[in-house]
């Protein structure tokens, strides 16, 4: 139950976790449609409860549906964006596997209890409150969970650039990083497929007739990775690499898959164009890199800048010291940061994010849906 101060309903942890734990529980790989609509279809009814308005945006190209959420009150004018995800890296059988929830001590463990379902909860549950309260904050809140955005929101992109259109602030309830601090600005993300086409020939009988396709993808790792420049903050990784069919030939195909990460577009733009423009060294063999920018970069800028000290203003109120940071991550506040003052980061504190360790600390989860009540309340 809620706990009560002279009749009025306050925030509470139990009922928080119990909250985050239904949905944790509700397994949502982004890779599996059913199961993420499964995951809406328990937010939806979870919203419908406190009266909110619910459109639910049908689901494309293998993908599960998205849900936009508008506040009760407010109207239509330009508002609130809340951004979440409903979908996990975890697949079906990790609940009853490698990672079942549970609670030791402060950490409270589940597939994408951190990244990000906690977050998404702790929105929906100041929204609650303030139903509960019956207060309205001065601004509609629009909160959009998309089905996605652990593979890039192909399909959310351009629900998510709408409502960031009309929004005056936008929220995003990624995890909180290093200790609760909030995200203020984000590299972007580039992704490239690099193949390799040479000529096959027996390695030991005509050795010279081959054009090795791996002979030439290993040169190109080296420069592919001396594209890292730390001082400018461009980092690329060949991650992913594979190809040949036998020892004994000489290998007729190969391909990599390639991650940049760039500060900002100006950059960027320049990073890109150069992975682009790569070329091979055998003159015989094929070269095809194909790819580009997959969010924008974006800094922390006066505007971000502002709505970040309002936001370590309400912090101190409740208790702590709000600090922030950059990231070399993206998340769907990279497609906002340039259409709205976006403060990312907002979801709960803990450690673990896609691996079999995922956890939230339970002490974070009271003053983080605090902070999230006092900018629904307070923003104007």
């Amino acid at each position: 139950m809620t706990e009560t101060v002279s009749n009025q309903p306050v925030l509470d942890a139990d009922e928080l976790l119990a909250g985050i734990r239904e949905w944790v529980e509700i397994e949502s790989p982004t890779t599996d449609a059913a199961a993420v609509n499964r995951m809406v279809d328990k937010v939806q009814a979870d919203y419908a409860a406190i009266g909110a308005r619910l459109e639910r945006i049908a689901g494309r190209d293998g993908f599960g549906d998205h849900l936009l959420v508008t506040s009760p009150w407010g109207g239509d004018g330009p508002g609130i964006l809340v951004l979440s995800h409903l979908d996990t890296v975890h697949d079906i059988g990790t609940l009853a596997g490698k990672l079942p929830f549970r609670v030791e001590g402060d950490a409270a463990y589940g597939p994408g209890i951190y990244d990000m379902k906690g977050g998404a909860h702790l929105a929906f549950a100041a929204m609650r409150h303030l139903a509960r309260l019956g207060r309205h904050s001065s601004l509609p809140i629009r909160h959009l969970c998309v089905s996605e955005e652990e593979m890039g929101s192909p399909t959310s992109r351009e629900f998510i650039i709408r409502e960031a259109r009309r929004a005056k602030y936008v929220l995003v309830t990624e995890p909180a990083r290093e200790g609760g601090r909030i995200v203020t600005a984000r590299k972007g993300t580039a992704r490239f497929e690099l193949h390799i086409k040479g000529r096959a020939a027996h390695s030991g009988a005509r050795h010279e007739d081959g054009r090795s396709a791996i002979k030439e993808l290993a040169r190109q790792i080296l420069d592919l990775e001396a594209m890292t420049d730390y001082s400018t903050g461009v980092t690329v990784n060949v991650g992913v690499v594979s190809g040949g069919t036998r020892s004994n030939v000489v290998a007729e195909e190969a391909r990599a898959e390639i991650d940049m990460r760039v500060p900002n577009p100006e950059i960027g733009d320049v990073a890109v164009a150069r992975m682009l423009a790569i070329t091979a060294y055998d003159p015989d063999v094929t070269l095809t890199i194909t790819g580009g920018l997959n969010r924008p970069g974006y800094e922390k800028g006066a505007a971000i800048e502002a709505l970040f000290q309002e936001a370590r203003r309400i912090a101190a109120g409740i208790g702590f010291d709000l600090q922030d940071l950059k990231t070399g991550g993206g998340s769907d506040g990279n497609f906002t940061a340039a259409l709205a003052p976006t403060l990312d980061g907002l979801g709960v504190d803990g450690a673990g994010a896609h691996s079999d360790e995922e956890r939230l600390y339970v002490s974070s989860l009271v003053p983080r849906a605090k902070l999230l009540l006092g900018l629904f309340e307070e923003l104007s």
